[in-house]
């Protein structure tokens, strides 16, 4: 790696935008000539030898460490080209990513059942992947994956039982497209429709509306295909025990094949909490059916183009300002530029390998956005942009200056108090929500009392939690997402429960990657941990609050790990879990390194010889 970034130093250097006497020194450095007889020559020679290799490790050790030396995954990085045979998989925000030569898309349950026989037999893994859009990465593996986008299909509808089965590779959104036409859609939703349906309930993922349960809670029945048993049947009526452990497996029990789906259309409230940090802002939420005997006014007070106007105004301002810090690194630039037409050759030397080092230091990055803020500046295509893609611009130029964060979040807050109104639409488009651009999450559920006598916990945690960002200083931008579900009988949900009227919330916080940079990312995944690491200590125990299963981050240190398998077993049914494992999926075929970090103590099955 060092002979690779040394090499890039010797071509950049050499390459025609450089000063010519720069061309000359590179040439003798790989001129055959023997070296000047003299000593003041061989020394001066030496020197600049030495000079040229201790810039050059200068630059490998300032360079961003691979993601391993932050946090396993934490953003993907390439050194060099990689096989054609490999598949490259990474989640939506781009915050973890495997390669693999294995990647299975079966389109029926005989060939499910066939590659995970084959797997099974063979003592490999096949590790089932949805939609790949767990922000942790749940459902990647090195080792091999097995995903059912080919398994899409709506199998039965019954608009008397208001029941549907499916594959599980359809997604939500095609799902709810193919329920239209029947006058009936799911109850509830996460914020986004594009998972798989056998992915988003074996997480455990959930909408919002604290009289409607996660969406595991909806499956009625199942077909659940397994390493060791092949394909078994489950519902409430066959094997309710292993039914409940199953609808939240975590694909570590078999991969889901169908399911069937009930749906209440009782009109149900969904109301949600988008709280703004370092203002006094809460967006509410609420969505109800329309009523038959009133309609609400949809107009709202201003336009989209007065709502937009703050927040437009704030990021011509940003590019300005940010303009005019970049304009000195220009003039520091060009004064370096001048110096390199002196006759001093080791200052001429300094000042090239300077600007190699700077390079690396992202100086180059800072120009370029010069000028692309100069031009932005006065772009009337700013105002095409929407809401979270203007927010995204503006966390981009400065993701972890807290004050910068604050003026957006102001923005933010003005740009939903001139939104207020109503809208109709289909329960997909209205529960749905634009979660913005990449972005690290760590979501946690608690309990909050029960729909007759409420906690009011919800409320404190999300109070202690603000007062803790200001504290703290963390630049957390907005929203702050916070939902209520009621319980869930599966016993691997973070809101499961026995009492039927017990109910959870779920607040989520966040960090953008509005960046491709590596170091940017780097830091402000760096921050987002600091973040995630002070509400833990500050609140997790306080409340019984534990992450959402898609969003648990494995830590690489042992204590920490240690603390967070401690905390899994406290809150879940564990060695039940395991034990279905070895029933079901006796050689880990379904199983990652994730999966054992979470649940360690399964032993793989010694087969007798």
């Amino acid at each position: 790696m060092r002979h690779l970034l040394l090499s890039r130093l010797l071509r950049r250097a050499s390459s025609p935008s450089q000063p010519h006497h720069n061309l000359q020194l590179i040439r003798a450095f790989s001129s055959s000539s023997p070296l000047p007889a003299s000593d003041t020559d061989l020394r001066k020679y030496a020197g600049y030898a030495l000079l040229v290799l201790g810039c050059g490790a200068a630059t490998y050790y300032s360079f961003p460490f691979p993601p391993d030396a932050l946090h396993k995954k934490a953003v993907p990085f390439k050194y060099a080209p990689l096989p054609d045979d490999l598949h490259t998989v990474s989640n939506w925000s781009g915050t973890h990513e495997v390669h693999t030569r294995v990647l299975l898309q079966p389109d029926s349950i005989p060939a499910l059942e066939d590659a995970l026989a084959t797997a099974h037999r063979e003592r490999r893994r096949l590790r089932p992947l949805g939609s790949g859009l767990s922000p942790n990465g749940l459902g990647l593996s090195r080792a091999g994956m097995v995903n059912l986008a080919l398994m899409d299909k709506v199998l039965d509808v019954d608009v008397k039982k208001k029941t549907v089965t499916v594959q599980a590779g359809i997604r939500v959104a095609e799902l709810v497209d193919a329920l239209r036409e029947h006058g009936l859609t799911l109850q509830n939703f996460a914020s986004i429709r594009e998972q798989q349906v056998g992915g988003i309930i074996q997480v455990g993922a959930h909408g919002t509306g604290a009289r409607l349960p996660p969406i595991d809670e909806q499956v009625i029945s199942m077909k659940l295909v397994t390493p060791a048993k092949g394909t078994i049947e489950l519902s409430t009526e066959k094997d309710p025990d292993l039914f409940y452990l199953a609808r939240c497996g975590l694909g570590g029990l078999g991969v889901v094949a169908e399911v069937t789906l009930q749906k209440w259309l009782s009109e149900n409230k969904h109301i949600k909490y988008l709280w703004i940090p370092y203002t006094d802002t809460v967006v509410v939420v609420q969505c109800n059916p329309p009523s038959r005997w009133k309609t609400p006014k949809l107009a709202s007070k201003y336009g989209k183009d007065e709502a937009l106007q703050y927040v437009r105004d704030l990021y011509r301002e940003s590019l300005k300002k940010y303009r005019k810090a970049w304009g000195a690194v220009m003039f520091v630039g060009r004064v370096a530029y001048v110096i390199s037409y002196t006759r001093s050759v080791r200052l001429n030397l300094f000042v090239c390998l300077l600007g190699i080092q700077l390079c690396y230091l992202e100086m180059i990055d800072k120009l370029k956005m010069f000028f692309r803020t100069e031009a932005d500046s006065k772009d009337p295509a700013i105002d095409q942009l929407s809401f979270t893609e203007l927010r995204d611009q503006l966390i981009a130029l400065d993701p972890l200056d807290k004050d910068h964060v604050i003026r957006i979040n102001k923005a933010e807050a003005e740009y939903w108090k001139k939104s207020e109104g109503y809208r109709m639409g289909w329960s997909d488009e209205i529960l749905g929500f634009d979660c913005g651009g990449q972005q690290w999450v760590s979501e946690t559920c608690f309990p909050t009392g029960t729909l007759a006598k409420p906690n009011m916990k919800d409320l404190y945690y999300m109070e202690e939690l603000l007062q803790l960002i200001e504290k703290e200083d963390i630049p957390a931008p907005a929203p702050i997402e916070q939902r209520w579900t009621a319980r869930s009988r599966s016993p691997m949900s973070p809101a499961s429960s026995s009492e039927e009227d017990d109910i959870f919330s779920w607040v989520g916080i966040i960090m953008y990657l509005p960046t491709s940079d590596p170091r940017q990312r780097k830091d402000i995944t760096e921050e987002f941990f600091n973040y995630r690491s002070l509400t833990q200590t500050s609140l997790w125990d306080d409340y019984s609050a534990y992450e959402h299963w898609a969003k648990i981050e494995v830590p690489k240190d042992k204590d920490e790990l240690a603390q967070l398998q401690a905390r899994l077993r406290k809150r879940f049914p564990v060695d039940a879990y395991n034990k279905a494992r070895m029933e079901l999926d006796p050689n880990k075929v379904l199983s990652s390194a994730k999966l054992e970090k979470f649940f360690p103590g399964m032993q793989t099955v010694q087969h007798a010889k």
